[in-house]
């Protein structure tokens, strides 16, 4: 008999029209963007409250703004609660291991959450376009995935995938921001470069992706990213929706009284100090 799924997951979709997006100006958006942040603080209690354990998956074009997504989720919380994944290139001996055991070892245990920066879904789509596995570990990894995930939700584990969906014109324009911003001229790969050659393969590997593995017990949710600050707060917003939670009562804390006994410093010429290059205010 198979177990009911998770009651966390799928909430009904809203019908067409249903919802009038809010428009935000910058200042708005960096309100509501504190207001969110102060929930995902009390969602991370609840989970170490009740043990949960959650995996969110982020999946997505290059420049798509995943990485800047989790940022804006993690920036408030506890990084031993919240963690951020996002696995190099395999070793060789990770190639020789089934193909899942390298996620698995960074799942999270009771009370965390795990921000998977891509995930194992890289083996359907940079793998599969570049080359990088064969047709065969493809179609292997295509059966297997719906199965393996079926597994993590009947252990209890809160699986969440996101897609952050970029148009062409938008990703082209993030690139040449890349190229001429020193900053972030880091962010651009050979890799990346290559793909964005390939947007069409990438396209509909992405679709095949879906068609195998956007399920009901495991459904992809798609974030239209062209707008950052929008993608950020849609995404937040759903992701708390997702799980119910409740704020948790706080006793107020009260700082204990200092020692008495005196203490004398060591002299200022026996320590190594950072020179004060500047000073604010």
């Amino acid at each position: 008999m198979s177990e009911p799924p998770p009651s966390w997951q799928r909430p009904a979709p809203d019908p067409p029209g249903a919802i009038e997006p809010e428009r935000l100006s910058k200042r708005e958006y960096e309100k509501e963007l504190e207001r969110l942040q102060l929930e995902l603080v009390l969602l991370q209690e609840w989970i170490v409250h009740a043990g949960l354990r959650v995996a969110v998956l982020f999946e997505g074009r290059d420049t798509a703004g995943k990485g800047g997504t989790i940022k804006r989720i993690t920036e408030q919380t506890n990084p031993r609660v919240v963690r951020t994944v996002a696995l190099g290139t395999p070793t060789e001996r990770e190639r020789t291991q089934w193909y899942f055991q390298r996620y698995v070892a960074h799942l999270p245990a009771a009370g965390e959450i795990v921000l998977f920066d891509r995930s194992w879904y890289n083996r359907a789509g940079v793998e599969r376009v570049m080359g990088f596995c064969t047709d065969a570990e493809y179609e292997e990894f295509m059966r297997s995935c719906p199965r393996f995930e079926r597994i993590l939700l009947h252990s209890g584990l809160i699986l969440i995938k996101y897609w952050l969906s970029i148009s062409d014109a938008e990703q082209e324009r993030r690139f040449e921001a890349r190229i001429d911003d020193p900053a972030k001229q880091w962010k651009l790969s050979p890799m990346d470069l290559e793909a964005r050659a390939r947007w069409v393969d990438f396209a509909e590997a992405k679709d095949e992706m879906f068609a195998y593995t956007d399920t009901k017990e495991s459904p992809w949710y798609v974030v239209e990213a062209d707008d950052k600050r929008t993608a950020r707060l849609n995404l937040i917003h759903h992701l708390l929706s997702l799980i119910p939670y409740e704020p948790l009562e706080h006793r107020r804390m009260e700082l204990p009284p200092r020692q008495e006994r005196a203490y004398v410093r060591p002299p200022a010429s026996e320590q190594t100090f950072v020179p004060a290059r500047y000073e604010v205010g």
